[in-house]
């Protein structure tokens, strides 16, 4: 007959029969626990676009890997956590993935903002960090766990900047920066930096702040000044915006931005004016590399016919890379992990291949996509 001790004895009795378990069997059985992966995202708000098509790329990567067996011959549990687009919500979200889930690695976030506030806590713990599409230099600055899927804002300013200057031919260019986004001012210093030492004038630096929603001011001084082009360098919502208040005052010239502006929403949202925008991104669904294709193919079959954004891609490759270091270290504990990530070379990736730098940061390709007919077209790829 099976006796039920009253719990607070049950749980003393279990904590003093683990103390003199032999190690070799608690060594088993952790080898067959599964293996947690935590992701902070903006599932709901203004940044939902971005973090529900990571959570998607990431997502379909787990199911990949558990229908192969998994990582090292343990299943991947997936754990999530909505930071809704709220500030504060990405270090908070992140500690109870770490102290509550104990996960063995984080994947996020999207904006820099939320991995800024995030990677502290990654760092401190002395678990690995991701960072899914944000390109802010400072993240992977935060310390010696902390990594990225994701080109940087200097290589992006480098490439909108060259791309500006040698294939739109402009000679002058107004800047709209969103002062509020970490992301947006780093882009528009880079962009100034590279542009002006190419010969070019920035005749003016129009400033806004994220959920803005009338720009008219602003475009009224840019259109007085005649720019050849105006970088927009923040997210797609008020990118969207500008564009149709741009087209609205008269501002037919070429309008680009960085890869903030990559979310479907920037075409519903701006409709029209956005046609014959340009922006740089870390993958277009136009490629023919097999690779890509490949992806495609599946993540249409899993998400009914949908077409994946670079997001969903980084979001993909960032879980692959991940699942990939795992793998080479033999091990989820954090520094050896941490290592397996820094030696990370030509790992072949859906966004490109990538190799990990001295600074954490994965140097491959940039791609430059225009709207054409409400739809991304493929222009070109430039390599760092």
């Amino acid at each position: 007959m099976r006796r039920h001790l009253p719990p607070a004895v049950a749980r003393s009795l279990t904590r003093c029969a683990l103390f003199f378990l032999p190690l070799a069997p608690l060594a088993a059985a952790d080898a067959s626990a599964p293996i947690k992966i935590g992701q902070y995202a903006s599932l709901t708000g203004k940044e939902a676009s971005f973090g529900q098509a990571s959570h998607r790329g990431v997502a379909l990567a787990v199911d990949e890997l558990n229908a192969h067996g998994g990582i090292l011959g343990r299943e991947v549990e997936f754990l999530v956590e909505d930071i809704q687009s709220k500030p504060g919500e990405s270090a908070t979200a992140v500690k109870k993935l770490i102290a509550r889930d104990e996960v063995v690695a984080v994947l996020g976030g999207n904006a820099s903002t939320n991995s800024l506030e995030a990677a502290p806590v990654c760092q401190a713990a002395h678990v690995p960090m991701i960072a899914i599409s944000s390109t802010n230099p400072k993240v992977t600055a935060m310390g010696s766990y902390i990594f990225r899927a994701c080109f940087i804002d200097s290589f992006q300013g480098a490439v909108l900047a060259k791309f500006s200057h040698d294939t739109l031919h402009a000679k002058r260019v107004a800047l709209l920066t969103s002062v509020s986004a970490p992301y947006s001012v780093g882009l528009s210093r880079v962009f100034r930096e590279r542009f002006t030492a190419a010969g070019g004038e920035i005749v003016a630096e129009q400033k806004y702040t994220e959920g803005d929603k009338d720009f008219r001011a602003q475009l009224t001084a840019v259109k007085a000044l005649a720019p050849d082009a105006i970088a927009a360098t923040g997210y797609y919502t008020e990118a969207a915006l500008i564009c149709r208040q741009a087209r609205d005052l008269g501002l037919d010239i070429p309008i680009i931005g960085g890869d903030g502006w990559e979310a479907p929403q920037l075409i519903y949202l701006g409709g029209a004016a956005v046609e014959g925008t340009y922006y740089s991104t870390h993958y277009s669904a136009e490629s023919p590399a097999p690779e890509v294709q490949l992806f495609i193919k599946k993540f249409r079959a899993r998400y009914d016919g949908e077409t994946p954004d670079a997001v969903a891609a980084l979001g993909y490759d960032a879980m692959m890379l991940l699942a990939d270091a795992i793998t080479r270290a033999g091990t989820t504990a954090g520094p050896k992990l941490r290592d397996a990530l820094a030696g990370t070379k030509n790992f072949s990736g859906v966004t490109g291949r990538t190799t990990i730098d001295t600074d954490r940061n994965p140097s491959k390709p940039a791609i430059i996509v225009t709207v054409k007919d409400g739809h991304t077209q493929f222009v070109g790829a430039v390599a760092p």
